[in-house]
């Protein structure tokens, strides 16, 4: 096999990307096996797939983060296997990946020219690092100042970094895992300009993202994977349906992934009355009932997640009160919450809702083994090996062994290790906070069903979502906030995207 090239060995924007019989295995996994397809210049090529398909190992392999175990890259009529990240570069390809690699607190131009910075006898020529710095960023029509540190920049400053860093390397190969996954809606629409442009350009682009949306916008062709093998690539998506790619993702044809099934509610569970407080402008009052499914629907700054705050006791709340079954709740901490059953799954999860370095049977039992020790302080091993697999088995969590690192596990089988941590309490209110946000289709189905399971069981369930068909397609009943304040209220038969979105929709006030 050639060796990688060297960065003049490429020289036209008419090389294709062939990956050729791609394998990828680790101890007791085949991530991924005998990947072959092409994407061709002049394109933006999807790569679909639920959660754990092989998708962001095969981006990995294409940067020189992973060696493949099998087969190769083709570029042009070369054929590559990346040892290093550094070959990958020297190639023209750049992974954009979804944690961007800048480093926060060296300036944007120094980071654009990072490895090959302008300098003379041994001195970093600063005006010419700056005037370089300034014709990458005026291409892609953002007014950044050269000489800012990145740790200043908000998060789609820094994807146009990150692009611009890739361009500064003449990358012909230009492939983008999840861009959008934390971007305003005016950053993703500037994203989708850029993207354009380098398709315009002739440049290969790999696009993953879960957001069906975003690729029937932007993408040309699409590649479908699925526990890490090949399933099909659709060379035109103006031939190709939402359903159908649907169908070819998940293996199995769904007719509606929500599920929604009507049930009979019982007595009020959780009443909220005037609550106050960080992130809501007026006092906020309203009911969940026993084996209810109350959607909150809202823009960004709605106050929202504030509200779950509150009443998961991560924040103080400074008037009105909670009732839980008729009793005043003291919400000062989320330990009063989870005492009286009310339990709450954040918005975000990495940060707030798994223990990363843990096993995933230590963060579904760290909640509820206080419960099952000996003086508070000695585990049994008995029952936390069984609580365990009990919650994996159940919630369908896809693990090679409960002593797995949870930081290893996709984003969908993350949240059901949180879900069973809940599970293995007892639960009377059910916080959701953007429970499928960055999830696979088919994960998000599942959870659906643990959702909608719940609620069959008695438990109330309140689930925020910024996904309007979502809360459309899984609640019962929808409260809409606005500013800060609830500005209406449907009932399920009464609910559309029409009405939710006027409510939600800031008005001027006199």
């Amino acid at each position: 096999m050639q060796q990688p090239l060297a960065t003049s060995a490429l020289t036209s924007n008419t090389h294709s990307l062939r990956f050729n019989g791609i394998g990828k295995h680790f101890p007791g996994v085949q991530a991924l096996a005998n990947i072959s397809f092409v994407a061709h210049p002049g394109q933006v090529h999807a790569l679909m797939g639920e959660n754990g398909a092989g998708k962001s190992t095969l981006l990995k392999i294409l940067g020189g983060a992973y060696t493949p175990s099998s087969g190769n890259l083709q570029i042009g009529e070369q054929l590559l296997v990346f040892k290093s990240t550094a070959e990958s570069i020297a190639n023209r390809v750049a992974v954009i990946h979804q944690e961007l690699h800048l480093v926060p607190e060296m300036s944007v131009a120094e980071n654009l020219f990072l490895g090959h910075l302008p300098a003379r006898f041994g001195l970093i020529k600063r005006g010419e690092l700056r005037r370089n710095a300034l014709q990458l960023l005026k291409g892609l029509g953002d007014e950044i100042d050269p000489q800012e540190k990145v740790a200043r920049l908000s998060l789609g400053q820094r994807q146009l970094v990150e692009i611009a860093k890739a361009l500064s390397r003449g990358a012909h190969v230009i492939a983008f895992d999840e861009p959008t996954s934390s971007l305003s809606a005016r950053e993703i629409d500037r994203l989708m300009t850029i993207i354009e442009r380098l398709r315009d350009e002739g440049k290969v682009v790999l696009y993953v993202s879960h957001r069906m949306e975003e690729v029937f916008r932007i993408c040309n062709a699409v590649t479908v994977f699925k526990d890490g093998r090949y399933v099909r690539t659709f060379e035109h998506m103006s031939e190709l349906s939402h359903d159908q790619l649907v169908t070819c993702m998940v293996g199995r044809d769904i007719q509606d992934i929500y599920d929604y099934r009507p049930r009979e509610c019982g007595e009020v569970a959780l009443k909220v009355d005037r609550l106050l407080g960080p992130g809501l402008r007026e006092p906020v009052s309203f009911e969940v009932h026993k084996g209810e499914i109350l959607g909150l629907f809202g823009l960004v700054g709605a106050g929202r997640t504030e509200l779950l705050r509150l009443l998961g006791g991560l924040a103080r709340h400074s008037g009105g009160q909670v009732e839980l079954q008729g009793v005043a709740l003291k919400l000062r901490s989320p330990r009063d919450a989870i005492a009286a059953g009310v339990l709450l799954c954040p918005e975000d999860r990495k940060k707030e809702g798994i223990i990363p370095l843990a096993s995933v049977a230590e963060n579904i039992n760290i909640s509820a083994r206080g419960a099952h020790s000996t003086l508070g302080c000695l585990l049994h091993s008995e029952w936390e090996r069984s609580n365990a697999d009990r919650q994996i088995r159940a919630l369908n969590v896809k693990t090679p062994t409960a002593s797995q690192k949870i930081m290893y596990l996709s984003g969908g089988n993350q949240q059901k290790a949180i879900l069973g941590r809940w599970l293995s309490m007892p639960m009377k209110v059910l916080l959701l906070d953007e429970p499928t946000r960055g999830i696979d289709i088919g994960a998000k189905a599942e959870i659906y069903q643990i959702i909608h399971s719940l609620a069959a069981s008695g438990i109330a369930v309140i689930v925020v979502s910024s996904d309007l068909m979502e809360v459309l397609g899984i609640s019962d009943r929808i409260l809409v906030l606005c500013e800060g304040a609830v500005s209406g209220e449907l009932p399920r038969a009464r609910a559309n995207e029409s009405n939710l979105l006027q409510m939600a929709l800031p008005r001027q006030r006199g």
